[in-house]
């Protein structure tokens, strides 16, 4: 827990700390399972006690607190009770924000120092530099769920600020172009896309919706096990009410081993897969299964269960409990079906 580069100076043993008495943490006399905490938390912590107790609200305050919160970014009441003294002392946010930059990277995974954060900018009201420094910290981890569940309230809470909105599709772009694997990125471009509302620029759905259809299976075609984009492939069609049929021509390549004899072809809008792809792609066969269930009837449903038999025999045997139980489930849905016709 113990994070300090320079020597750590006890409270105990600082002159301006004499006028307290720091309240030890309650415990049995044989606690069943006894923490090992340091030394030094049990002194900042003591002190830290003993400062809520008192309810003093001073600049001492935020030194212990941010002590307590370098041994342990996940003490939640140390960050609770630092924020109301910030307020209550009036202490320039802009100075702590600067401290949440080294504090947001160190302890990425913290969802507290997140939200810290994010009470820090509702009163600041300055989104737009928030947009850089999570840049920042995307690059030293593309995939941290508190990064990204941050940049989507800050676009989401700043909704009718344009400027913040401007440059958000080109950037997903840009991490998707380091990592097309990158399922944090492909979640992020539905939500600019489809889940914010309208952009300046993109009030044409059908043609926001056809773009995003050449998106996508261009980029299966570069990767078509990437499950990511398969993914958001689903995310589109189901979000605009369109059949999983429609792309069915597109996907059954992908579904079969590689036909050397087509590659010549060039088809925008249904990119065949690339000579050195690994075929077939698992997520495609699961894709034309879902296709053939939605359709509905007993011949289609049928051949869903082929393509769930091919994944429980061969191409997906790790999941092959999963897939028996959807053949089972079908076979049980067409006898019942029979049955009520009969």
């Amino acid at each position: 827990m113990r994070d300090y580069d320079d020597e750590y100076v006890f409270f105990a043993d600082r002159d301006e700390w004499k006028d307290l008495e720091p309240i030890e943490q309650y415990e049995n006399i044989n606690p069943l399972a006894p923490i090992l905490y340091t030394k030094e938390y049990k002194d900042a912590t003591g002190y830290f006690r003993a400062i809520v107790k008192k309810e003093e609200k001073s600049p001492r305050v935020l030194e212990l607190t941010e002590a307590v919160i370098r041994m342990n970014p996940g003490h939640y009441s140390a960050w609770q009770y630092r924020y109301e003294t910030l307020l209550a002392i009036g202490a320039p946010l802009d100075v702590e924000l600067k401290l949440m930059d080294e504090l947001a990277v160190k302890y990425l995974k913290s969802y507290q120092v997140w939200h810290h954060r994010r009470l820090l900018v509702t009163l600041t009201r300055k989104p737009i530099p928030e947009l850089a420094f999570i840049t920042r910290s995307l690059a030293d981890d593309t995939k941290n769920y508190h990064t990204w569940s941050y940049r989507q309230w800050l676009l989401a809470y700043f909704n009718d600020e344009e400027d913040m909105w401007a440059g958000e599709l080109d950037f997903v772009e840009q991490l998707l172009g380091q990592d097309i694997r990158n399922n944090s990125a492909w979640h992020h471009r539905f939500f600019v896309v489809w889940a914010s509302g309208v952009r300046e620029g993109d009030e044409d759905r059908e043609r926001v919706f056809k773009r995003e259809l050449v998106y996508v299976k261009q980029n299966i075609s570069l990767a078509p096990n990437n499950a990511s984009a398969w993914n958001y492939l689903r995310g589109v069609l189901e979000h605009n009410k369109v059949s999983f049929a429609r792309v069915a021509d597109f996907v059954k390549p992908y579904t079969l081993p590689y036909d050397s004899s087509k590659k010549d072809i060039v088809d925008v809008d249904n990119p065949p897969p690339a000579p050195s792809a690994d075929l077939p792609a698992v997520p495609a066969i699961e894709f034309l299964a879902d296709v053939y269930e939605r359709v509905g009837d007993k011949e289609s449903v049928l051949q869903a269960v082929e393509l769930w038999k091919s994944l429980a025999n061969e191409h997906d045997t790790i999941r092959k409990k999963y897939w028996e139980h959807r053949v089972r489930e079908a076979i049980e849905s067409v006898a019942s079906v029979e049955a009520r016709s009969a």
